[in-house]
């Protein structure tokens, strides 16, 4: 089968900005502030609806529920819905101090557990990650620094560069600074703790809701400066949820599913590679490749993030 691709669903956020227009040559909305692309997404009130070909029309949802096998492969998980969920994120400003439930937790709280990786596809110089406590950093020092508002001082800080990865359980606490696009494949689940928003307020004019009692119910107090990840061969994120790898490829070079019988999500980093049926995918465009033996060809030097289910 041919590349399927989706029409993105763009999100105003306070912390967005316009780079998706420069970077990608993405058609916004509007001149809002947009934060978030959903490039890859099946939930009840968000749809992937596919763009062009004979599928055109379809959503994310009627494709996993009716072609699984088909378009997937064989052995997909029995779940409802499509399980990752795939963003771009264009941090203009910084992000809420943040964490996601853990699966033992989530239920009780009423969220939905989320681990997710981080593709730094480009990062301003001196822009910051925050991610885990900072060393030696108690329970007891993390809520004196939440009384008094500076909980930016107990948390890790790093600087990645572009092409850098990490990997977020569920439970790490973090933040994306300002000057960051990156791709972000998680599961498939949008619960987010905010346990400090830096004081400012909302795209309404008020405070955004904080989330301070689930936030330390959630946080693990033991998971003490992370560092950047460090790729094993190709794979750059595994975990039981997914499995992330940056694939480079020299002029001429094809690529294509990892197991013929298994599908991948395809996002295009650098350069630009061209589909079994002729079409040209460029940088920052994301396409699903259905099981089987088609491939992508780059035309020039070009980076790839393939993504699948373990």
């Amino acid at each position: 089968m041919e590349p399927i691709t989706f029409k993105p669903l763009y999100m105003q956020r306070v912390w967005g900005g316009r780079t998706l227009e420069t970077a990608y040559r993405r058609e916004l909305p509007d001149d809002a502030p947009y934060g978030e692309s959903w490039e890859v997404v099946d939930r009840e009130g968000e749809q992937s609806v596919v763009v062009g070909g004979p599928l055109a029309g379809a959503t994310l949802h009627e494709l996993w529920s009716t072609r699984r096998d088909e378009i997937f492969g064989a052995g997909m998980p029995d779940c409802t819905r499509f399980p990752l969920l795939i963003k771009v994120l264009d941090a203009r400003d910084d992000l809420s101090i943040q964490v996601h439930p853990p699966v033992d937790l989530a239920p009780a709280l009423g969220g939905e557990p989320k681990t997710e990786m981080w593709y730094i596809a480009d990062a301003d110089p001196g822009a910051k990650l925050y991610v885990g406590l900072k060393n030696g950093v108690t329970r007891e020092d993390f809520d004196r620094a939440l009384a008094d508002g500076t909980v930016a001082d107990v948390v890790h800080a790093i600087q990645p560069k572009t092409g850098d990865s990490i990997f977020i359980p569920s439970g790490r606490l973090h933040a994306i600074g300002a000057g960051f696009l990156i791709h972000e494949i998680q599961q498939n689940s949008d619960t987010t703790y905010r346990v400090f928003d830096w004081n400012r307020l909302g795209l309404d004019g008020k405070p955004r809701d904080l989330h301070v009692e689930e936030s330390l119910k959630s946080i693990d107090f033991d998971d003490f400066e992370p560092g950047m990840d460090v790729p094993d061969g190709t794979v750059i994120a595994r975990c039981e949820y997914f499995v992330v790898e940056k694939i480079a490829l020299a002029p001429g070079e094809s690529e294509g599913n990892a197991s013929e019988d298994r599908f991948s999500i395809f996002s295009v980093a650098e350069g630009q590679v061209t589909g079994s049926d002729g079409r040209i995918f460029k940088k920052g465009e994301f396409l699903l490749l259905p099981r089987g033996t088609s491939k992508l060809t780059a035309s020039g030097r070009a980076t790839l993030l393939r993504t699948t289910l373990p």
